[in-house]
């Protein structure tokens, strides 16, 4: 039997659920990287970035490329810097709805005061 679609987009998203899978993503996104590039930007520890390439290559979601000793990353698909872009769209849009919100809820205290611990 057959692993039903919205599971299989669950476990998609999973995979994107991690800050520095979505930072490795948006950099390929750029461009082709080596390793070493990514390592200087991304300021994690090496071995942590490296785990998290290994997940994005199971995923198929990255593609690898070896040059002598240098690693290069790029994404499989162009489609996955689309969905970056999506996703930022929505963050916008939803941030922004929250944002106008907030000021509602300010002009609206009679008061003018912020909510106490602010």
């Amino acid at each position: 039997m057959s692993t039903p679609l919205y599971r299989l987009k669950a476990e998609f998203f999973k995979t994107l659920g991690h800050p520095v899978r979505i930072r490795v993503l948006e950099l390929l996104s750029e461009r082709e990287h080596a390793v070493s590039e990514m390592l200087a930007v991304m300021g994690v520890e090496a071995a942590h970035l490296s785990q998290q390439l290994a997940v994005l290559r199971r995923a198929g979601l990255v593609v690898a490329r070896r040059e002598g000793s240098t690693v290069y990353y790029t994404l499989a698909a162009p489609e996955v810097a689309e969905l970056l872009r999506v996703a930022r769209t929505i963050l916008t849009e939803v941030l922004t709805g929250q944002a106008e919100l907030l000021a509602d809820l300010r002009a609206a205290d009679p008061r003018g005061e912020r909510p106490a611990g602010r």
